[in-house]
């Protein structure tokens, strides 16, 4: 059994852990133009000194502890479209107590200010779900274009894994084709300037893990992350 360090943990009620990341400059040339992407995600959202509850992100196959991504590529290597790299990821128990387990996972565009970009779908960044339907459950109500909300529908013992929710990345090669024209005519010829939308933009994904105590599950799911479900046998169903 694998025991990675303690990130968070809690007293029996229902906090748990916030495992983000932060900072790698992706690059990729097309057409001759020199493009930046970046991954982004913020650090933890807390360090929070508890007691019982305790869930880890964990990343092909280590606890994260402050970035996502960091093997992502080798050294030298530049991010190309279309590839899928290997991220896989799960959460393993670190508390005393036995826990259900929710993961949020947000996707999105921003500039180089800042601020998101709409334009750019969250779709072109494919995190590949896996053991969907067998061991997570999708929270439809929850989710949105940019979010979305699994749950694990077994009870994990302390000290244990779930199986993969997520196994690789792929940044969508139809991207590169997001690009517009401007032609100036000056002294007989002709200017062509080609711009791509991705240009100064940052792929940011978010992974937030959290959990609740065994012990009144269902009325601490409502409390927590107000949301209805059903535990029987151990088993979690989403009403």
């Amino acid at each position: 059994m694998k025991k990675f360090k303690k990130i968070l943990t809690s007293p029996a009620t229902t906090v748990a852990a916030f495992a983000l990341a932060v900072g790698l400059l992706l690059f990729s040339s097309i057409g001759g133009a020199r493009a930046a992407l970046t991954y982004f995600s913020e650090d933890y959202a807390a360090n929070i000194q508890l007691q019982e509850i305790g869930v880890t992100l964990v990343e092909n196959g280590a606890p994260v502890e402050g970035e996502l991504l960091k093997g992502l590529l080798g050294e030298g290597e530049e991010l190309k479209f279309q590839t899928a790299y290997r991220e896989e990821l799960n959460v393993y128990n670190s508390g005393v107590i036995n826990e259900y387990v929710r993961v949020s996972i947000h996707k999105y565009w921003m500039d180089e200010n800042g601020e998101k970009i709409p334009a750019l779908s969250p779709d072109l960044i494919d995190l590949n779900l896996v053991n969907i339907g067998s061991d997570w459950l999708v929270d439809e109500e929850a989710s949105t274009r940019e979010r979305t909300v699994l749950y694990y529908n077994k009870l994990l013992a302390s000290q244990s894994e779930t199986t993969l929710f997520a196994d690789k990345l792929t940044i969508d090669g139809s991207i590169a084709n997001r690009v517009s024209e401007t032609r100036q005519t000056q002294g007989g010829y002709t200017t062509i300037t080609r711009t791509y939308e991705y240009d100064g933009a940052r792929f940011c994904i978010e992974a937030k893990v959290d959990a609740v105590q065994e012990h009144n599950a269902q009325d601490a799911v409502w409390s927590a992350w107000g949301r209805r479900v059903t535990i029987d046998n151990g088993v979690l169903s989403l009403d």
